[in-house]
Parts: structure tokens; sequence; C-alpha cells
């Protein structure tokens, strides 16, 4: 029997620092000796979501290549998984040339 108030089971809590905007792309990540491919749904400033299967788990660290003109080098890291769909992943952009880029993409999209 679930004894918590029924506003508290229906209230979803959003944990994003940042709003995400809907975004189509590949993603590359270095796993080991072997490149995984990921398609991404979503992304923000410091985050996006990767659908992936079988995902990674929560805290696995990766380099990846988001497959946009030129290509973005990102430093990522699970911090949540929906199993069968995909993972969240935050990253920092690995090179400071890279900044202006995300940016750009990001005034581009359109809301999630």
């Amino acid at each position: 029997m679930n004894t918590r108030p029924l506003e508290d089971v229906n209230t979803k809590t959003e944990r994003r620092h940042f709003q995400r905007k809907k975004f189509s792309s590949k993603l590359e990540m270095e796993w080991g000796s072997a490149i995984l491919i990921g398609d991404v749904r979503d992304i923000g400033p410091r985050g996006l979501f990767v659908e992936l299967s079988p995902p990674l788990w929560v805290g696995a660290r990766f380099h990846a290549r988001l497959m946009v003109n030129p290509v973005l080098l990102l430093d990522c890291t699970v911090a949540r998984v929906e199993a069968g769909t995909g993972i969240a992943v935050i990253f920092e952009v690995a090179e400071e040339s890279g900044k202006a880029q995300l940016e750009s993409l990001l005034l581009s999209s359109s809301p999630a």
C-alpha cells in the first residue's frame, strides 16, 4: 500500500538546470576499443539524451564525437538510464573552440 500523499506521487521533479532543445544527430562514443553509435534526441548547454541499446550505466565516462559540421568533441558522463530507451548524459566540451559552436547549435534548435 502506498502511504505517500497523492500530490507527491503525481509530481515529477525536474532535475535539469537548463532547458533541452530538440536535436537529431549521431553520437560516436569511444568505449574501450569499441565505437558505439547512438542517436541524440535532445541537447542542452551541459547535457543530452542518447538513444542507445543496450545502455551504459550511471557514472560511465566516455569521449564522444557529436556528428555535426565540424565534429564537436565531448567528454561525457552518464547521469541517468531509461531502460529500453537510452541514456541521459552530462558533458563538457573538450576543446575551447567547440564552446561557440555549441552555443550556435543551441540557438538554432527548437525547444523540446
